[in-house]
């Protein structure tokens, strides 16, 4: 397959920097989809579109649809029903890890300040409103630290990937979407609070495994707090975090295993009443790991355990998920169990393992998977690991994650661009679904090999993102009980609309 590749000039110039989601179809028979009209050309700028393919003969190529003047008798039609809401939506990014802000900053600033111009505007590009930072070191870092290495909590103090890499990738965001909401979480505690385990109590010198010493607890809630307050000391307001990235996980290269009681204990013990005290409004969020708590029996609903402590309960917001074990469908039975409670994805990687650069294999997965999958059962959004990494796969830390794909690849001139197919999915999701918006109803057409979703912006326009799997297009009419249009879903391929 060729990819695409073209350099950041070489977009603005062919007009590619652009002036400017229900629920899932189910797998029913249905009759060969046969529109009662066809396609018809626009004579007004109706409904905005959105199409890639992939093969790339169609790349986030914008056109415009008008409302049908005819009655709608179409067979296959989806019909938006706004009366149903479902969860709002927070939005939809990308990682801006210390390897993503470092490789950022190795391109001219010209060149730089376009790509984030397109990715991130809402006025002016895809509108990317949601990127989650590591607090120290992850497995895509400059390299292994926390910000508090010498012992002694009095001894924090931002580092250099900080100062100098992430915090003015993240200024520079910021001035062009002044909304963007922003995760956190950390890999690893600082190595002189750990031990090897909760029995024995033994030092743990070490980025990877270890567990979190109790006798730390308040001293690393107020490590978060001292975070928290440095960024906001920068103007960066961070909006969510989670105590610790896959807490499952002992073996990456900064790691720490945090089972889901003392994930409970930590928060309802230091980390919620140091916020508290502290007047940070920062959202807590259990969990951030995998859809089948890696097997783990006693783990197994990790997030709706510590909900059933009510006094850790009253700290957190909700719960998040990655994608590396399990199915997408625990995300509704944990919001069955907690209705009350957010959800929203994380983290997901594409690599040599999944095939993560060849668009053909992953776009369709990845939008039914990441961005539709998730919002479609409750989550209030999506974010992939690593917006931008180099040709060699990084920079990226000895013992973490060396095959691995960015949501685009950025070559040796730290100039031209490789497009893959997480930037495609969450620029469709991010370009039509506004932050605050509802998911709302669908009813009607559905045929296997299709999923969708609809929304309701906060300036009530509607918005909706379907994906095709199938080896043909897929004809069907949208109707929102006021205008209805004729889409075509092209074969292997997603699309995402808005109109008023």
């Amino acid at each position: 397959m060729i990819q695409f590749r073209m350099t950041l000039s070489a977009m603005l110039a062919a007009g590619m920097i652009l002036a400017s989601c229900g629920g899932d179809s189910a797998d029913d028979p249905k009759p060969p989809v046969t529109p009662e009209q066809p396609d018809q050309p626009a004579t007004t700028e109706d409904v905005r579109m959105l199409t890639t393919t992939s093969n790339r003969a169609k790349d986030l190529t914008e056109s415009w649809l008008a409302f049908s003047k005819v009655d709608n008798m179409s067979p296959s039609t989806i019909r938006i029903n706004p009366s149903q809401e479902f969860q709002t939506i927070d939005g939809f990014g990308a990682a801006i890890t210390g390897s993503t802000a470092y490789n950022l900053l190795k391109m001219t600033a010209a060149d730089r300040a376009a790509f984030l111009k397109e990715t991130f505007s809402p006025t002016d590009g895809y509108g990317m409103s949601y990127v989650r930072v590591p607090i120290g070191a992850s497995d895509f870092s400059l390299s292994d630290y926390t910000c508090c290495d010498k012992e002694g909590i009095e001894n924090f103090a931002l580092t250099d990937e900080e100062t100098k890499y992430i915090i003015p990738v993240l200024k520079e965001i910021l001035a062009i979407n002044p909304s963007l909401k922003i995760m956190v979480a950390p890999w690893t505690a600082p190595r002189w609070m750990k031990v090897n385990n909760l029995t024995d109590l033994k030092p743990y010198i070490s980025w990877t495994g270890g567990q979190l010493n109790p006798a730390y607890y308040q001293d690393y809630a107020t490590y978060f707090v001292k975070w928290i307050k440095a960024f906001n000391n920068e103007g960066i307001k961070i909006y969510g975090m989670t105590p610790q990235n896959e807490p499952l996980n002992r073996g990456n290269s900064a790691s720490m295993f945090m089972g889901w009681e003392e994930q409970r204990d930590f928060i309802k013990t230091a980390l919620g009443p140091k916020f508290q005290e502290n007047g940070i409004d920062t959202k807590i969020y259990a969990f951030d790991h995998n859809y089948n708590y890696d097997n783990m029996a006693d783990q197994k609903s990790y997030p709706t355990k510590i909900y059933a402590d009510a006094e850790a309960s009253k700290y957190i917001a909700g719960a998040a998920y990655h994608n590396y074990g399990g199915n997408v469908d625990e995300l509704n039975n944990v919001h069955k169990a907690n209705p009350d409670k957010e959800l929203i994805f994380t983290e997901s990687t594409a690599g040599d393992w999944n095939d993560g650069s060849n668009l053909a294999k992953r776009l369709v997965d990845d939008m039914e998977q990441i961005t539709l999958g998730t919002v479609n059962r409750w989550s209030r959004g999506s974010i992939i690991w690593n917006l931008m990494l180099d040709s060699k796969r990084g920079p990226w830390r000895p013992g973490g994650c060396s095959n691995g794909f960015g949501a685009v690849d950025i070559a040796d001139d730290y100039k031209t661009i490789t497009r893959n197919s997480f930037y495609y999915i969450m620029a469709h999701m991010s370009a039509v679904v506004k932050p605050d918006a509802k998911r709302i109803g669908t009813s009607g057409f559905t045929t296997s090999g299709l999923t969708y979703s609809a929304f309701r912006n906060p300036d009530g326009s509607y918005a909706m993102a379907l994906s095709n799997r199938k080896s043909e297009d897929v004809r069907l009419t949208v109707d929102d009980g006021n205008h209805h249009f004729p889409v075509t879903v092209p074969a292997g391929g997603i699309v995402s609309l808005s109109w008023k």
